[in-house]
């Protein structure tokens, strides 16, 4: 069984026992959290599709981690104005463990 859910602004395709790293959600280390918001639950051949959400599905997973990504440089210049510009980012990341699919 698996389920297409969105957090942070994008969708994941998501299966019991995965990890996957999404946008930083408040939350402990070992807690349990519940995505609501499930556009698709599927299971084999069957699958539900929610206008825009599945009504009665919801995803619960386990925070596995807190942290941040790796660095992203960014370079700017503008050639014979002598501008350069050097940035760096890291994103924050939560880490999650899916327990479990309801739908």
């Amino acid at each position: 069984m698996y389920a297409v859910v969105k957090t942070g602004g994008k969708q994941y395709r998501v299966a019991a026992g995965e990890k996957i790293k999404v946008e930083q959600i408040v939350a402990d280390v070992g807690a349990e959290i519940v995505l609501s918001e499930v556009l698709a639950v599927g299971n084999g051949s069957d699958l539900k599709i929610g206008t825009p959400l599945v009504s009665g599905a919801a995803v619960t997973a386990k925070v596995v981690a807190q942290g941040r990504g790796d660095k992203i440089r960014i370079f700017k210049m503008r050639r014979r104005k002598h501008y350069q510009k050097r940035q760096g980012h890291r994103q924050y990341f939560t880490e999650l463990e899916i327990s479990a699919i309801q739908g």
